[in-house]
């Protein structure tokens, strides 16, 4: 793992966030490409393959092949600051919602999160691949069989909808989430599936047929608002309106 890069950063906004993240001269962060809002002069952005956080050839193919399984972009962005002074780079949420600093030295160094949450890090935290041990988690835990897995000891940035909710379960502690709702965890806690209930809960209950159960000790990160859950909505909202515009009859008229 390369060297972890140390950075100040501050989050703007409400419900549309954004970072600002504050480089000293020679440090430098790692975003998703198509994250940046904007950035100082100064600084210079350099595509990578991989995460950049291991330098030797073999683990750049790892790293390659980790972003491929996640359905990630292969390239990453690094943003240098090659000024004398202190810089700054910053970087916009996806969607409505909340932009989660995690220091990851706080939470035992290693992060396990949703493949599309993560926005940004300082330089030197690894991002790769977490596989779920249960089959059933696998299919039915609403995220596939495939998590990304942050790792480090420096700050990463992570993106969810809604508002969060964050958790300290103890020991044998369990609750049940929503499938989605999951923004992330540390690697100590337990995720696998169990049924909602009776079969009429599982017809005509709206939830499903399946609950996330996450089991302590350990942090848990709880999203109000998962992604798919508001491209259903737009996409029903869609097929309602049949693509009128509001304020148009069914023959094209404005009411």
């Amino acid at each position: 793992m390369g060297e972890m890069h140390e950075v100040d950063y501050e989050v703007f906004g409400s419900d549309m966030q954004f970072v600002e993240i504050e480089l000293d001269p020679e440090e430098a962060a790692v975003a998703e490409s198509g994250a940046l809002m904007y950035m100082d002069g100064g600084i210079e952005m350099k595509t990578i393959m991989g995460d950049g956080a291991n330098e030797g050839f073999i683990s750049k193919l790892f790293g390659i092949g980790r972003r491929i399984l996640t359905s990630e972009s292969v390239f990453m962005t690094v943003y240098y600051n090659e000024a004398k002074e202190k810089k700054r780079v910053a970087f916009a949420a996806p969607y409505p919602g909340k932009i989660i600093p995690i220091r990851l030295c706080d939470i035992g160094g290693k992060l396990i999160c949703q493949k599309d949450s993560f926005i940004c890090a300082a330089k030197g935290v690894s991002i790769g691949l977490h596989l779920k041990k249960s089959i059933g988690a696998g299919f039915f835990g609403g995220e596939g069989f495939i998590l990304q897995k942050l790792e480090g000891d420096g700050w990463a940035f992570v993106h969810a909808g809604g508002t969060i909710r964050e958790r300290e379960l103890a020991e044998g502690e369990e609750v049940r989430v929503d499938t989605g709702c999951i923004v992330g965890y540390t690697p100590s806690v337990t995720f696998d599936v169990k049924f909602v209930g009776g079969i009429k809960s599982m017809l005509f209950g709206g939830e499903g047929v399946f609950l996330s159960r996450l089991r302590g000790p350990g942090h848990i990160w709880l999203q109000s608002l998962p992604f798919s859950r508001l491209a259903d909505r737009i996409m029903e909202a869609s097929r309602h309106f049949g693509g009128k515009k509001v304020g148009e009859t069914g023959k094209g008229e404005k009411l």
